[in-house]
């Protein structure tokens, strides 16, 4: 056995010798190679150089037709690929797609290479590219542009069967007047192309067909067949009813008309694509994947012009008005979330928000069904002159570099549930949204508490009766800040997880969520005291003719004076002096303000600090006041002449 080994150690030697050699031949071989890698990169080709602001601007396109038509190539500027492809980009500016030549590939020495979406679209075949998840344009005529585009490019390839499906909403009344005057400018522009290109002119009169549908509770179609007349479009959307029963079944509605027609058009060798024009996200939601799946098996990209959608919050309010009796009431409509599932409070430490914050992306199930076909979600920021809150006609844009590391996530709900779910951090915040969530809502909520919702309107005039109603409302503002301590002990106590959360979106929910319950426990401690204050002094109306109090927000904190803090220490069982116990609260308000203004600064440019600053203009205090509420005993009636939007 030694002798044996004796007789190998030359040849052990040699091999080790050699293995030795080609190793660190190897170790330069990869360094030479490291230092000289050269990358492909794609590079586009334009008519001229554009300035860096012009190229995330809005777009703002004139609503005459174009005398040349340049052609988007493929349903995108957004650079995720897959169908379950998160968006790469916020609301851009498409229209730097107009002004593309052609593209070259030559190899160029860099550290990033990515291929073009047409590049992949040639890989991966039609319906593997992610769709635009949110074209910032000022009005439908510039969104018609676009679709004009989309519609050329998709015509180069075949025939091409359109259907616009529309929202029977009364709130929609307006836009779909506005959209059938710019009818025309898409076959001006489609005849302007078939002059310049060949292909387009071999298709004859049918090279486009149009179909008029419109869907509220049910779907109704207002083209007897697909047609190519534009008077007939037009006098199709002129037939399109208001539906007074408020439901908006937008997903089904979707998967229904492709699944009719997709036949039709594999039959006529057409190409299918559907469009949308809606200002809310539909009442059905829970059937977003069946319009994904209908969309992406008949390869039928959806487009939508629809609204941005309300920031964390499932709603926003319209305002009108019964004319015969000139009240007003504020009518809730669904325009949200931008989530698959609220990531924000839904509760604003008095009530259920009534606040209509733009969130900077659009709805949930329209973007995500555009983003999974192909299509393009149009965000029309024009004026909504009826929409209640204190955002609702802000022009303010989010800040577009920053709102790149805050997109949501366009994942199925059943996925989205699951990837939070394996979150400590995660499942954590919700817990507490969906603990503290005063909303009736079955689709994003299994739960609801409506004992939150305390009343700070329409008290009685009588002192004796006040005090009955202000003694439930003391009651449940109780019961709420403890349920207010429960949530801020439960987010403290993941707080040291808040570093190896990887998501900015994530991050700031929980931000804003810890700031707004310290603000919420401050509020309504200031509510017990005003109802305290009330109940004990009783003034007398400003107003003789008045006949209810009023709490509203925005007034100077209270201080408890000795009687006040008497009654508080006996109610709470306060353990210190009243120095004491000032002093601690104003250590608190100070505390919750720069919690609050952290939230701001941390996320500057975006609807997280936007909401920072709304609650810090709202403050902690109430102001009291009466008013005479409906003088003519006429708002009973009025409330049934109410339409469902």
């Amino acid at each position: 056995m030694q002798k044996s080994l004796r007789n190998s150690l030359p040849s052990i030697a040699v091999s080790l010798l050699i293995n030795a050699s080609m190793l660190i031949s190897l170790l330069f071989i990869e360094r030479a190679i490291g230092s000289q890698t050269m990358e492909l990169m794609l590079e586009s080709v334009f008519t001229e150089e554009i300035p860096q602001e012009e190229m995330t601007r809005d777009l703002d396109i004139e609503t005459v037709p174009a005398e040349t038509l340049n052609v988007i190539a493929g349903g995108t500027p957004s650079t995720a690929v897959g169908a379950t492809a998160q968006a790469a980009t916020s609301a851009v500016n498409v229209q730097k797609a107009a002004v593309m030549k052609e593209l070259s590939v030559r190899p160029v020495l860099s550290d990033l290479a990515l291929p073009s979406d047409a590049i992949m679209g040639e890989d991966l075949g039609e319906g593997e590219i992610s769709g635009e998840v949110g074209a910032m344009v000022e009005g439908y005529g510039a969104a018609m542009g676009i679709v004009t585009q989309e519609i050329v490019r998709m015509m180069r390839q075949n025939k091409v069967t359109v259907i616009w499906l529309f929202d029977e909403s009364g709130s929609l009344e307006d836009d779909r007047k506005e959209i059938r005057e710019n009818y025309q400018r898409v076959y001006d522009e489609l005849g302007i192309a078939a002059k310049q290109d060949d292909e387009l002119k071999r298709g004859g009169s049918e090279q486009l067909l149009t179909i008029v549908a419109s869907y509220g509770a049910e779907i109704h179609e207002h083209t007897i067949r697909p047609t190519a007349e534009i008077e007939q479009v037009k006098a199709a959307i002129d037939k399109i009813p208001v539906d007074n029963s408020g439901q908006e079944n937008m997903c089904q509605s979707i998967a229904a008309v492709i699944n009719k027609y997709k036949q039709m058009a594999i039959r006529g060798k057409r190409k299918l694509a559907v469009i949308v024009v809606s200002d809310e996200s539909g009442d059905d939601g829970q059937f977003v994947e069946q319009a994904v799946a209908e969309a992406r098996a008949a390869k039928a990209p959806v487009y939508f012009m629809g609204r941005e959608s309300t920031f964390g919050y499932p709603y926003a309010h319209q305002r009108w008005v019964d004319e015969p009796t000139k009240e007003e009431f504020w009518i809730r409509i669904r325009r949200g979330p931008e989530t698959p599932f609220p990531e924000c409070l839904q509760w604003n430490g008095l009530h259920s928000r009534w606040d209509v914050q733009n969130a900077g992306f659009g709805p949930y199930e329209q973007v995500r069904i555009a983003h999974e076909t192909g299509g393009i979600f149009f965000v029309l920021p024009g004026e909504e002159t009826t929409l209640v809150g204190a955002d609702a006609n802000d022009r303010r844009k989010y800040d577009f570099h920053s709102m790149r590391e805050y997109q949501p996530d366009l994942i199925s709900r059943p996925a989205y549930v699951q990837q939070r779910g394996i979150s400590k951090f995660r499942t954590a915040l919700w817990e507490v949204i969906a603990r503290l969530n005063p909303n009736e809502e079955t689709l994003l909520f299994q739960r609801h508490d409506p004992l939150l919702n305390l009343k700070n309107e329409h008290f009685k005039l009588n002192p004796q009766e006040f005090r009955q109603q202000a003694l439930e409302q003391v009651s449940r503002a109780a019961r709420s800040m403890n349920l207010t301590d429960e949530g801020i002990a439960l987010l403290e106590s993941i707080r040291p997880l808040r570093t190896q959360e990887p998501s900015p979106r994530w991050r700031a929910n929980y931000d804003l969520a810890v700031a707004q319950l310290y603000i919420f426990r401050l509020r309504l401690y200031q509510y017990l005291l005003a109802m305290d204050v009330h109940a004990n002094n009783m003034p007398a109306p400003q107003n003789p003719t008045s006949n209810e109090w009023n709490f509203w927000w925005g007034g100077q904190p209270i201080v408890p004076d000795e009687q006040q803090f008497d009654r508080l220490k006996k109610s709470f069982q306060i353990k210190m002096t009243r120095d004491e116990y000032l002093e601690m609260v104003k250590t608190e308000e100070t505390t919750a303000m720069e919690r609050m203004r952290s939230v701001a600064t941390d996320h500057s440019g975006t609807p997280w600090a936007r909401r920072a600053e709304t609650e810090i203009g709202l403050g902690f205090g109430f102001r009291v006041g009466d008013r005479l509420w409906d003088p003519s005993g006429r708002r009973s009636e009025a409330e049934m002449r109410v339409p469902k939007l």
